[in-house]
């Protein structure tokens, strides 16, 4: 069986970072990934935007110090397929014009889904055989796949 391929917003990892140990859906997605339950795509820019929000935003930083944003990153990329720097012309699909590169460069590393807590890419549900998912979805679609649960806790 073909493991599904997909990348994961900057959010998804935030919210790892915030409770490594517990049961939200993008927490166990990120531990099944870092398990293999399905190939991680990794973007620098999306490695350079966590470390940027977790010091920027005051909240974040009081919670996630740099070194866990460096160990998790190190964690992902030791795992994940790094998907190359794309040129991403903006079309205009996204609400955040910010946001294109995660599409362009989701569609570049052919991935099936590119997973989001982000309701300005949520919104959009598919471009092109991309499905744009939030993490419960993919957890359920994941768990669909495997018997037992993707991960084991």
């Amino acid at each position: 069986m073909r493991l599904l391929r997909a990348l994961l917003d900057t959010n998804i990892v935030v919210s790892y970072l915030l409770k490594p140990h517990g049961t939200s859906p993008a927490t166990r997605l990120v531990r099944a990934g870092l398990k293999g339950a399905f190939v991680v795509l990794l973007v620098e820019r999306l490695i350079q935007e966590l470390a940027a929000a977790c010091r920027a935003d005051a909240y974040l930083a009081e919670r996630i110090p740099p070194y866990e944003v460096a160990a998790v990153t190190q964690l992902l990329a030791n795992v994940a397929e790094m998907i190359p720097k794309v040129a991403w012309p903006s079309h205009g699909l996204c609400r955040d014009p910010q946001d294109e590169y995660l599409l362009a460069h989701a569609l570049a590393g052919r991935a099936d889904y590119l997973v989001t807590g982000d309701r300005g890419l949520l919104v959009l549900g598919q471009v092109g055989d991309l499905r744009i998912v939030t993490p419960h979805e993919f957890w359920d679609m994941l768990a669909q796949q495997s018997n037992p649960s993707p991960v084991e806790n």
